[in-house]
């Protein structure tokens, strides 16, 4: 069982790690807002990633049948993120106080915000389908409930793992090195477009995969 919980714990802490939107707003809550604010984004990050991984282990057979869904929402993520780069700059050069930055001006609720930010990330459906078809087929992750439910929760502690080192080592380096909100920007604005890019070339040469 200890093992199986770490098997999931492994698989997402390293698969968060890569910088990518998510990771880096996460930074970016922590430094604006505090560390509060941004655990509530974390967690809400992390239940998304255990409900999909959830749906993955028990509803594949819905997801080989139901493609196309995931393939019109894959499109709509390639537009949302190239949209979401474009404005990141627009901000960036139009900024000329420390104002918040793109994702994070707006009241919404931080746990709101991650799950928002998670459930449009249809990314994490081929990735946990592929890594739990492994497992299942090399006999690691036994077919029951109660394997199942720990290498979620596993994978849960994972992803909240990943996400401190953002929260916690990117704003120890963001304050170090003195960066502005507006290079920041620039920054979430790049990872937007390569986000994009990657999307882009999965949708069109590796689209069910």
């Amino acid at each position: 069982m200890i093992y199986i919980l770490f098997v999931g714990f492994l698989v997402s802490f390293l698969g968060q790690l890569p910088l990518g939107n998510m990771s880096f707003t996460a930074t970016q809550i922590c430094l604006q807002e505090g560390f509060k604010q941004a655990w509530l984004y974390a967690v809400g990050v992390a239940m998304v990633e255990m409900i999909y991984l959830r749906f993955a282990l028990t509803g594949m057979d819905w997801v080989v049948k139901h493609r196309i869904w995931f393939l019109g929402l894959g499109w709509v993520t390639v537009v949302m993120f190239l949209v979401l780069g474009v404005l990141a700059f627009r901000v960036a050069q139009k900024q000329e106080t420390e104002k918040k930055a793109l994702l994070l001006n707006n009241k919404l609720n931080r746990f709101l915000l991650g799950l928002m930010m998670s459930a449009l990330n249809p990314v994490q459906i081929p990735f946990w389908f592929l890594w739990t078809s492994t497992f299942i087929q090399t006999k690691v992750l036994p077919v029951a409930t109660i394997p199942f439910n720990l290498f979620t929760v596993g994978a849960g502690v994972g992803t909240l793992s990943g996400l401190a080192v953002y929260i916690h080592g990117g704003n120890w380096l963001v304050t170090r090195m003195k960066t502005s909100n507006k290079t920041l920007n620039k920054i979430m604005g790049i990872i937007f477009f390569i986000t994009a890019l990657i999307q882009l070339y999965r949708m069109i040469w590796k689209p069910f995969i």
